[in-house]
């Protein structure tokens, strides 16, 4: 796979041919090759014009990040028939993922030309229907399918056949198109499997002038000009990565020149860049934008060559600096190489290199991560700071299809779990540790509120994970309600906060035997006894409602070695092994007790 990624990265890519041949060679290699199942996406695009070479670009740019997708491009002007058929190609297809392409000329017909031959009142009612049958549309391809709808939005026109009386009318044509972009996204905002591109907003960003090529789309309806097709892509990569859980987590910064500017070692904590000054303002607003990102959850850590007591008396003293320690999961402020350095941030966070983002003003230091750990994202910072806010405003890398509570204190959590660390070095008894954390572990079965952030945890964690099977709301949503499921969320806090709903716990019911289809934990909870604590609740509960058995299950991959021996060292046999299932039972006939450091508490 990696040999694939590199004939990317090692081809000039400068147009859409360009694409189609990298696309040719990428078909070649992939039909040999054996990939992931973890790391592979159905994609369907269904348009109302033509969009030659959508294939291609988007193969290109999914293969180029380690996603191997199965891509389906609707006939021409199909996308109706497609959806409303339930025998279509689209339906056997099956996707993880439907991109819905129409536009402003598609919904509009023929008052695209000519606005004002409805009256206010009949714009109204097209507006009204023109929503009323994209969600219909919408509704029905959810029906028949599992995966996602991803729906553009429609381009405001900049030009009005009334010109500068156009914003004088009581209901022009450009409200019109406002007011339909207004409703999509009121309609599908909370809605978990519909997500609504902002196409006016990607038009106005490429230029409304360059979006559609005029000779293109007089030959072929084609009305997404060629050159602008790879960064609509790139639009729709925002979704893809989330959706296989590939967006990045942590954001990594060197400090000097890239968080104040200058070097604190040699002009101090006054001689330094930083606060409102032409020279220290786009540092201090990187910081905010910073920050802002930790407030969303982005986990935030520091890789520096500097002097640990410099930089303390920078964050502690100088009275611009917006970051605090308190806001960094992991600090490596040595004079270690960068790489070594990530290595072992990734090792204290508990999280894989590909989940970190990279800033670095050196160039020097930026070859050597791209070298030594390309699965880092190392970002291009310009040579001129003013540049860097701009540049952190347009990483797209942290994108998440939703937000959940654990989610906006992500970051938070992570530097409470530094302190727990750091506290864990001052006790040389681990009984003492535990005992003095005052771990409370509070199982609940699942609701409408937990629902997503268990689909969320199924579909993410990999290290602490028996099964790695991957579950979307509506799946949680069924076995939840189901009689024959038990679906418990984990929720974990101590002296140092509250680490969320940290864990997953899926169980199969049936009158002699239960099984465990899923447990999962996030890595930071590990090394608490929450583990013990679940399976207690769980041997607990089966014995009550007069089961013999609880039968585990594990299935071995790349990332899953810290559950690996789980079942093993809490008293269950392994019985057999199917399909690369091993399955492990244990009797109930003996309680679990729960750890004595821990407080249980059930809802």
């Amino acid at each position: 796979m990696e040999d694939i990624q590199k004939t990317i990265s090692r081809a000039e890519v400068k147009g859409l041919m360009d694409y189609i041949k990298l696309a040719g060679v990428v078909d070649r290699e992939l039909a040999l090759a054996k990939t992931p199942a973890a790391n592979r996406i159905r994609i369907a695009v269904l348009s109302s014009f033509n969009l030659s070479g959508i294939r291609e670009v988007l193969l290109v740019e999914c293969v180029k990040e380690g996603i191997y997708p199965e891509i389906y491009v609707g006939e021409y002007n199909q996308y109706n028939q497609e959806i409303l058929d339930a025998n279509s190609g689209l339906y056997d297809f099956s996707p993880d993922l439907l991109i819905l392409v129409t536009d402003t000329r598609t919904v509009a017909g023929e008052s695209f030309f000519r606005p004002y031959s409805l009256s206010d009142v009949e714009r109204k009612e097209w507006v009204k229907t023109v929503t009323s049958d994209l969600v219909g549309l919408v509704r029905k391809a959810k029906e028949g399918m599992k995966g996602r709808v991803l729906i553009h939005n429609f381009e405001v026109p900049t030009q009005s056949t009334l010109g500068i009386l156009e914003n004088r009318q009581e209901y022009g044509y450009v409200k019109a198109i406002q007011d339909l972009n207004s409703a999509l996204a009121e309609i599908f905002r909370t809605d978990p499997r519909v997500f609504v591109l902002d196409y006016e907003l990607f038009a106005s960003k490429v230029g409304k002038d360059r979006i559609i090529d005029y000779k293109m789309y007089y030959l072929g309806d084609i009305r997404i000009n060629p050159q602008v097709m790879p960064q609509l892509c790139l639009e729709y990569m925002r979704y893809v990565r989330p959706l296989l859980s590939r967006s990045k987590k942590c954001l990594v910064l060197d400090l000097d020149n890239v968080l104040w500017g200058g070097v604190v070692g040699e002009d101090g904590v006054e001689g330094i860049s930083l606060g409102p000054t032409p020279e220290g303002r786009p540092f201090m607003e990187l910081q905010k934008l910073v920050l802002s990102l930790y407030e969303r959850g982005v986990i935030l850590a520091v890789n520096s060559a500097n002097n640990l007591e410099d930089v303390l008396e920078v964050f502690r003293k100088h009275p611009h600096m917006v970051l605090k320690e308190d806001n960094f999961a992991a600090m490596k402020i040595n004079w270690e190489n960068k790489v070594t350095n990530m290595r072992e941030i990734a090792e204290e966070l508990e999280l894989g290199v590909d989940s970190f983002v990279f800033l670095d003003d050196s160039e020097v230091n930026r070859d050597m991560m791209r070298s030594e750990l390309p699965e880092v994202l190392t970002v291009d910072l310009p040579r001129d700071p003013a540049l860097y806010p701009k540049t952190l405003m347009n990483l797209d890398a942290f994108d998440t299809l939703r937000l959940t509570n654990e989610d906006l204190r992500r970051g938070e959590m992570y530097a409470e779990q530094r302190k727990r660390q750091e506290y864990r070095k001052t006790v040389s008894d681990i009984g003492e540790y535990l005992r003095s954390l005052g771990t409370v572990v509070t199982i609940e079965k699942a609701n409408r509120f937990s629902i997503p952030r268990i689909a969320q945890l199924s579909q993410k964690t990999n290290q602490f994970n028996t099964t790695t099977r991957r579950y979307l709301e509506d799946d949680v949503s069924r076995m939840a309600a189901s009689d024959t499921y038990d679906v418990f969320s984990v929720t974990v806090n101590d002296k140092f906060g509250d680490s969320g709903l940290t864990g997953v716990a899926i169980v199969e019911k049936s009158p002699d035997r239960w099984r465990v289809d899923s447990f999962l934990l996030s890595c930071r909870v590990l090394g608490r006894k929450v583990e013990d604590t679940v399976l207690a609740h769980i041997v607990g509960l089966a014995k009550k409602e007069g089961a013999k058995v609880l039968v585990g299950e594990f299935i071995p991959t790349k990332k899953n070695v810290p559950a690996s021996g789980f079942y093993q060292s809490h008293g269950f046999s392994q019985v057999g092994k199917r399909d690369g299932v091993e399955v492990w039972e244990r009797s109930l006939e003996s309680a679990y007790e729960v750890p004595q450091y821990v407080k249980l508490v059930v809802r």
